[in-house]
């Protein structure tokens, strides 16, 4: 008869004697005796406890590969007290050595494989991540030569005592090694230097907003920022006299008068843009008269009747400025006070009527807002309408800019560029202040994000708009805007 499989499993666990013998009888008679009591906390413990089930963690962990394999107790772990299997149900399992290494080495590759595969886009990302940190914190620096070295080159050369004593300066180094650029300093009283800033960039327009009070005019941006030392003539035209004087030296080798206020290009001339904030009739005789020590140098361009002459200064009216009393000078020989022309009412079709079903727009684009960018005037209007006259009535005799707001007559820019539509309207301006002898110019351009305000800047110079209206002056003057840059930053 064969032994019950209680037998077989107790006496294969039976305890050893001293001598080194095993006593199965024992242990089973103590089995037989708990299981008789109803004590059946031994009898579990000597069973195989089943494998519980892992929790989702750590199954998404095992998946990974980065889990800590446990090993857990089990009907393959269960080993009898003297180190030998009897033969049966509990007998030990037959695994092959060579074939347990050759997996667990196929595991742990496994593992490191897709730890790699796991990794790597993160790798990737913090790489070109740490790139662009050390891009923006450089700010395109040249790292590895040092790029004013040629300052080390006899720094005593000419002074005093040494080597070409007095030779260092000449009559017109104020504005040595400025480049003229084509950038209009806005709101220019706002500069640590007011006039300077933009000159030592190189900017070929300032601004001045100029308030009447008590005969005087003061400079600032609105009322607060107003004081009774800033005037229009200790900002901006005294210092202007000052400069090109300078500029103009008396020597035995020449009686200079007609350079401008750049070094490196004496025939540049150097905008004055006067916006006035105050009532404009009573405001401009005072700026004329404010006016006269550079006009009586020969400082200021100057329509003469038949042609513009072009001189160190050029001063435009803009703002409250009447155009009549500007206009009304039409039959004098002399005129140096040019107006700021609205560019929108110079707009002129390059191709068709712009329309809302232009092949051109991209999709959706007729649901943008472009402000007031669609009215636009009529291309073919009668001869009596009064866009008619306006757009006669401006040109190289009593203007000099023709201005507009960016955001008010093309809109906001969608998607970081400007649209077809946009570029047609842009396009129309350009075309109707070339066609005056004017130069186009747009105030309230975007300023943020840089990506869109650089690629404002450059559709304006490619298009020919002759002058940016800036904030920035060091962003336009030698930042790399006309590159490719991020879009949103």
């Amino acid at each position: 008869m064969a032994t019950p499989l209680l037998r077989n499993k107790l006496a294969s666990e039976g305890s050893y004697t001293p001598d080194g013998t095993s006593d199965a009888r024992s242990t089973t008679s103590d089995y037989v005796d708990s299981i008789e009591d109803g004590d059946l906390s031994d009898y579990g413990h000597h069973h195989a406890t089943p494998a519980s089930r892992p929790s989702t963690t750590r199954s998404i962990l095992r998946a990974l590969g980065v889990t800590a394999w446990r090993r857990k107790s089990g009907y393959h772990d269960y080993e009898p007290a003297g180190g030998k299997y009897d033969d049966g149900p509990m007998r030990a399992p037959r695994r092959s050595p060579q074939r347990d290494i050759r997996r667990c080495r196929i595991s742990y590759v496994m593992g490191w494989v897709k730890r790699g595969l796991l990794a790597a886009p993160f790798l990737i990302l913090m790489f070109f991540g740490v790139l662009h940190i050390l891009h923006a914190v450089l700010g395109r620096a040249q790292i590895f030569w040092d790029v004013d070295v040629g300052d080390d080159y006899l720094p005593h050369w000419a002074q005093s005592g040494r080597l070409a004593d007095g030779l260092a300066r000449y009559p017109t180094d104020a504005t040595r090694d400025v480049l003229p650029i084509p950038c209009h300093s806005h709101n220019d009283y706002w500069r640590h230097v007011p006039l300077f800033d933009a000159i030592s960039w190189g900017c070929t327009g300032v601004e001045a907003d100029v308030w009447l009070f008590d005969e005087e005019l003061y400079i600032g941006h609105n009322l607060a920022s107003l004081t009774r030392n800033r005037t229009f003539q200790s900002l901006y035209v005294n210092p202007l006299v000052d400069l090109l004087d300078r500029m103009n030296p008396q020597t035995d080798f020449v009686n200079a008068s007609g350079h401008g206020v750049f070094d490196t290009d004496p025939s540049q001339t150097l905008v004055l843009l006067v916006d006035f904030k105050t009532h404009g009739p009573e405001a401009f005789p005072v700026v004329s008269r404010q006016l006269e020590a550079l006009r009586s140098k020969g400082y200021l361009t100057f329509w003469d009747g038949q042609k513009v002459n072009s001189r160190a200064v050029t001063v435009v009216a803009t703002g409250h400025a009447p155009f009549n009393l500007v206009a009304n000078a039409s039959t004098s020989t002399h005129r140096d006070i040019f107006f700021d022309a609205p560019l929108d009412k110079l707009w002129e079709a390059p191709r068709s009527p712009i329309s809302r079903d232009d092949p051109l727009l991209h999709d959706s684009d007729a649901d943008l807002d472009y402000g007031d960018a669609m009215a636009r005037p009529d291309p073919n209007p009668p001869a009596s309408t009064t866009d008619l006259a306006v757009q006669s009535t401006f040109n190289t005799t009593n203007s000099y800019y023709a201005s507009a707001s960016f955001a008010k007559t093309l809109g906001f820019v969608w998607r970081g560029h400007l649209s077809p539509r946009q570029m047609d309207i842009l396009r129309g301006h350009i075309r109707g202040a070339k066609h005056r002898g004017l130069k186009a110019r747009y105030w309230d351009t975007p300023s943020w994000p840089v990506g869109l305000r650089n690629h404002v800047w450059h559709v304006l110079m490619k298009e020919g708009a002759e002058v940016l209206n800036v904030d920035d002056l060091q962003a336009a003057a030698v930042d790399q805007w006309k590159g490719r840059v991020h879009q949103w930053w």
